[in-house]
């Protein structure tokens, strides 16, 4: 693993009067792939907004490769954006638009590539995760797993540095959601991306995640290497799982 390329220092959110998020620090290195676990309304999917600067933290300084959120122009933040990727639960893809037109849209938008540039970067990202009959696919079309697929290789396609996953097994029976899981893993090692994955399913955070953090009442109450955070007996797991 390479030197820290995503900060989070003293954060601190909330929405009125109900506090989200209560000094949460952490940092995940270039090329790691870091979980994050716990209960409902502890703040993970909020902390996937405040990277990509959806949301603005109250408090505390968030870094992503150095540069601080808070003081980045539109533009210097929309460059940023550039080179992350963020992973929706159910894809979210444009249901009027085919399979390869909701992967081509970011290029044509955010890049000067020429119509077979786009056209062979849209073919490679779907061989990548092993959908390549899909290209002409309505969304309406595609299973649920297919969709997950495809919501990933538009977040590949760009490139990024840094994909962020927003609950990638949701809605999932468990056989599909297994080779997501195994897709991810394969994606990480091959791409050497960063990645940081918000899930509650353990199976999914075994089978991705290098280190997790499982978030309590707004903070980072224990981080540990996968292995070690789920082994047998762990109290954490224990107290929230029912193990």
């Amino acid at each position: 693993m390479g030197e820290p390329i995503i900060r989070m220092q003293d954060v601190t959110k909330s929405f009125g009067e109900q506090k989200i998020l209560q000094g949460l620090s952490f940092e995940v290195r270039r090329g790691e792939c870091l979980g994050l676990m716990g209960g409902s309304g502890t703040g993970k999917s909020v902390t996937l907004r405040l990277l990509v600067g959806l949301l603005k933290p109250d408090t505390g300084t968030i870094e992503v490769d150095g540069l601080d959120l808070a003081r980045l122009t539109r533009h210097e933040l929309a460059d940023l954006r550039r080179r992350m990727g963020y992973v929706f639960q159910d894809g979210a893809l444009i249901n009027w638009l085919s399979v390869s037109e909701n992967l081509a849209l970011p290029l044509q938008e955010n890049t000067h590539l020429g119509e077979e540039e786009i056209r062979a970067k849209v073919a490679e990202k779907l061989a990548l995760v092993h959908v390549e009959g899909a290209a002409d696919k309505m969304p309406s079309e595609l299973s649920g797993g297919m969709r997950r697929r495809v919501g990933l290789a538009r977040a590949l396609i760009t490139d990024p540095e840094i994909v962020l996953y927003d609950e990638p097994n949701a809605g999932l029976d468990p056989k599909i959601a297994r080779s997501i899981n195994h897709l991810m893993r394969e994606l990480s090692d091959k791409l050497a991306v960063t990645s940081v994955v918000v899930e509650h399913r353990v199976d999914c955070l075994r089978t991705v995640a290098d280190e997790v953090i499982f978030l309590y009442e707004g903070h980072a109450l224990v981080r540990a290497a996968t292995e070690e955070f789920f082994r047998p007996k762990n109290p954490i797991l224990r107290d929230f799982l029912g193990t």
